[in-house]
């Protein structure tokens, strides 16, 4: 069965291009959001495997979403990414319990299945 994933990004033409990505290694996107609020709604609700999350969002840090998904009880796996290549350092992805941080105009080439999926 494909891992379960949610997008989190304010911008709908993305969240479309990250959604086709994941499907296409393979994954199921199970919800989109675009704010934290929304986020942390939508995965109590979902309780997906994983989140895909953009670093700068509305309503607040995607570091700091990524600290709370990561701390659910289900602990799903969360990467972050942004369009600025330095917006999350290797300690903010350590200390957020995020498993990677990868920009987005790497994502198409980045191993999307194995970084979402749990190990």
């Amino acid at each position: 069965m494909a891992g379960s994933v949610l997008i989190v990004d304010d911008d709908p033409v993305f969240r479309g291009l990250a959604r086709r990505m994941i499907v296409a290694a393979g994954l199921e996107v199970v919800a989109e959001a675009s704010t934290v609020a929304s986020a942390l709604a939508v995965a109590g609700r979902m309780r997906p495997d994983a989140a895909l999350v953009d670093v700068g969002l509305p309503d607040g840090d995607g570091v700091a979403l990524a600290r709370e998904l990561a701390a659910l009880p289900w602990r799903p796996r969360v990467v972050l990414t942004s369009t600025d290549a330095d917006a999350a350092t290797p300690d903010d992805v350590r200390s957020s319990g995020a498993g990677a941080f990868v920009p987005k105009d790497a994502l198409p080439n980045a191993p999307l299945a194995s970084l979402l999926e749990q190990a």
